[in-house]
């Protein structure tokens, strides 16, 4: 039996949900968000709750259960307080700047790097600090790691772009030989 699939999701009334026969749509003020289910589990939705319930008792109906049940609360908290993440560059010379639609990181290369933003997300740079908010939550995960693809922390130094609550494990450098 799933845990999360069994939890019932409480619909906050800035948020609206309609099920069209295996799709959820849900909606706020500014934006919209799919969330198309497996036929193998049923929505339930009642006044403000949403549920979901497996359609057999197999082992891959419980594990659909537990995921779409995942997704809608992620996307009702995403449409109702939204998500974040904070990223920090470290580096001598290493730069963050916003431009229109774009974030300009120079991290040591030859070129500066450009990185769209799309829809949906906001950007804010305070020094070398990118912090990224939108409502998906999967979509906020990917840029981040999309931008700390770029120059991922190194252990000798700690150079590079990390993820604010991540903590890098230092390696001692070479010794000098006696």
């Amino acid at each position: 039996m799933s845990r999360i699939g069994k939890k019932i999701i409480n619909i906050p009334s800035g948020v609206q949900v309609s099920v069209e026969h295996t799709r959820l749509v849900f909606k706020n003020q500014k934006t919209s968000q799919e969330l198309e289910t497996h036929g193998r589990v049923k929505i339930i939705l009642e006044g403000n709750t949403l549920r979901f319930e497996p359609m057999g008792e197999g082992a891959q109906d419980k594990a659909f259960w537990g995921t779409y049940g995942a997704l809608a609360s992620n996307i009702v908290t995403g449409l109702d307080k939204g998500f974040s993440k904070v990223l920090e560059v470290n580096g001598v010379g290493y730069k963050v700047a916003l431009g229109h639609k774009v974030l300009e990181l120079s991290l040591g290369f030859s070129h500066p790097v450009k990185y769209p933003i799309p829809e949906g997300v906001d950007m804010v740079v305070d020094k070398n600090t990118i912090t990224i908010k939108g409502s998906n939550k999967q979509q906020i995960g990917q840029i981040a790691a999309d931008i700390r693809a770029f120059r991922p922390p190194e252990p000798y130094k700690g150079k590079g772009i990390k993820y604010k609550d991540e903590v890098i494990i230092r390696k001692a450098g070479k010794t000098a030989k006696k």
